[in-house]
């Protein structure tokens, strides 16, 4: 299931994604539809599996401080650059923070897995086999010109999306039927029964103003969702958008007058009375402005810039801070991924073998100063992800998985361990393991170049997204150099490189996806064959393999935790003994840097930094940290 992060940053840029939950129980006593609502209770909120945590009269979150000051300026930076307000649609470049200013129907606890309460909707319904969801507004929702935000908005806004976003059509592809069935409430009805995740991934619905999307602007043209636009929106949340300079900086001002402003999903939250968004072009600039007192606060993912780059006045002054936050809500795989739709990566002896040249630990000692471990997991490191070999339920599965589709035998049999190469000794080993499976793949070394039949020499390009990972990739370069490999590193801006990949123009790039502790119906856009051929869709791999379209079955429908985790760790083995990837790799803690002028409740949510939406401005610190420039 897709956990929404607080509106205004995500800290980690792989985890910058949003993610998702499941359910498979068929068989239910209790005939479904909308006529049998008058049955069943209305609810404050919603558990995937397990009980809500908050009661239906609570005040707050226990992690947020309800006597938080609300008052100072947040500056914080992003890169490249934006076109359009509109968050609707996959083109363009949006605003950074945009999502300020929307809310969703529901919204999550950082101190729970997989659960939401109420946002927009004060209450939802639904049957034992989940066949439909309503959601009851809160008659006090409105927009910030005052109008109220209405079953039609919400309609309107689900019915724009599955048009214009691919991604999010195929997430929503279950409801076949959205309606406004009283003044208050919106009905949702789905083409299958038993996915219990589907009432809390419509809760995370944006919602949008209908009657300003479909209204006409101060140019006198009729406004189109479809395109992008740098209007300042209509919103409803506790920030509206005060001011930009086009591609450059983007300030949300904090709405004084909220609707939701006392709600329990809200207090102790959004405390800034401004957030501004600073546009970079160059890393190094970026970081050249943090300390030059530019912006606030940054998330530092170089380990170099990390050990190397905060030596300087302030920080030894103790007017910066660096501190280390440990986040435990979240999985994670990312890494090299090959694109498949390419004959070349087809064979998994080659995705193999790439794995078998890939220099981790020397590159960890020489230019990561020691501070990452290889992920070895597509759910590292969480209770998700397999170990051992598959015993009970989790063979039973894979058993039966396999008459769907080939999965390796070695799924079966071995724990998947990523090659290590502590020492020079171990990296020839490794290449040479290397060389080998490329010979049985059809693959031999003529001079210094790897060929295969046709003698068409072994070529791949790394595309990125800017030349942040340029030494990697260098590294990388010199030692498939070794086992004739030609890799040519190849970095294009922003806009490119998210053209190419969404049309899949590629040979390899670096990436990865972000995993709740409750997955379920994204894997089947991250993993599943349906996505494999769908322009935009994160199956970045081209991954077609019925055994793992299976196996995303039995997490989306699995009945309890202990099933969801035993089909989650059948997926994981599969995915990692086909070599879809060649794992990269992580720190578990999330790296934050920042002028010392906020402060946060002593103890953070369990499942997030929670920042910046319960931090607020310390004007004791500021005054001792000094005035931003």
């Amino acid at each position: 299931m897709r956990h929404s992060a607080p509106r205004s940053i995500c800290p980690h840029p792989i985890r910058s994604a949003t993610l998702a939950i499941l359910g498979f129980a068929a068989a239910f006593i209790l005939p479904a539809g909308p006529s049998h609502a008058e049955d069943l209770p209305w609810r404050h909120g919603a558990a995937l599996l397990g009980e809500l945590k908050y009661p239906p009269d609570f005040k707050r979150f226990d992690y947020v401080n309800p006597d938080a000051p609300k008052g100072g300026t947040l500056r914080l930076s992003t890169d490249g650059t934006f076109d359009s307000f509109n968050p609707l649609i996959p083109k363009g470049n949006p605003a950074a923070g945009v999502g300020l200013i929307y809310e969703q129907l529901m919204t999550p606890s950082l101190d729970e897995v997989s659960t939401e309460y109420g946002e927009i909707a004060e209450a939802l319904q639904y049957p034992p086999d989940f066949a439909w969801a309503k959601y009851r507004l809160r008659p006090e929702a409105k927009w910030h010109d005052g109008k109220p935000i209405t079953p039609d908005d919400v309609v309107w806004s689900f019915e724009a999306t599955v048009a214009n976003n691919p991604s999010q059509a195929f997430y929503y592809r279950h409801v076949k039927k959205v309606e406004a069935t009283g003044e208050h409430e919106v009905t949702f009805t789905f083409d299958q029964t038993g996915n219990r995740e589907l009432p809390q991934i419509i809760g995370q619905l944006t919602v949008l103003p209908k009657h300003w999307w479909t209204g006409t602007g101060p140019d006198g043209q009729k406004r189109d969702i479809t395109r992008t636009t740098l209007e300042i929106p209509l919103g409803s949340g506790p920030y509206r958008l005060k001011e930009f300079s086009p591609g450059r900086s983007v300030t949300y001002e904090r709405v004084k007058d909220y609707w939701g402003k006392d709600l329990a999903v809200n207090v102790g939250q959004n405390n800034f009375d401004q957030i501004r968004y600073e546009y970079f072009r160059d890393d190094q600039v970026e970081l050249e402005a943090f300390k030059g007192d530019n912006y606030d606060a940054r998330f530092e993912n170089s380990a170099k810039n990390w050990a190397t780059a905060y030596d300087f006045p302030a920080r030894q002054q103790g007017r910066v801070v660096l501190e280390k936050l440990t986040e435990r809500g979240s999985g994670v795989m990312v890494g090299f991924v090959p694109n498949l739709r390419r004959p070349i990566f087809q064979d998994p002896r080659v995705r193999q073998a790439l794995n078998l040249a890939m220099p981790f630990e020397d590159m960890n000692r020489t230019t990561f100063f020691g501070q990452y471990e290889r992920i070895s997991s597509y759910f590292y490191p969480t209770e998700l992800g397999a170990t051992g070999v598959p015993q009970g339920a989790e063979l039973a599965m894979l058993n039966e998985a396999k008459d769907k589709g080939p999965i390796p035998a070695e799924v079966f049999t071995k724990p998947y361990m990523n090659p290590v190469a502590a020492d020079a000794t171990a990296e020839r080993t490794n290449l040479r393991e290397a060389l080998k499976l490329l010979g049985e793949a059809g693959w031999t070394i003529e001079g210094t170049k790897l060929v295969n039949a046709k003698k068409e020499p072994f070529r791949i390009e790394f595309l990125m997204n800017g030349p942040t990972f340029e030494r990697v990739g260098v590294r990388y370069r010199e030692q498939l150099a070794k086992i004739g490999i030609d890799l040519t590193i190849r970095s294009v801006d922003s806009s490119q490189y998210q053209n190419r990949v969404r049309s899949r123009d590629f040979d390899l790039i670096y990436t990865g996806w972000g995993q709740s502790l409750s997955p379920g119906n994204e894997q089947n856009d991250f993993f599943g064959s349906e996505a494999a051929d769908r322009e935009g869709s994160r199956n970045y791999a081209g991954i077609k393999n019925p055994a793992i379209d299976y196996l995303i079955k039995r997490v989306i429908f699995a009945k309890d935790r202990t099933e969801l985790v035993d089909a989650t760790h059948a997926l994981d083995r599969v995915l990692l003994w086909n070599h879809y990837v060649i794992p990269g790799w992580t720190t578990t803690a999330t790296r934050m840097a920042r002028w010392d002028r906020f402060s946060h409740p002593a103890t953070l949510p369990k499942y997030s930094t929670g920042f910046p939406t319960i931090w607020w401005w310390d004007a004791t610190k500021a005054a001792k940290t000094g005035a931003p420039k």
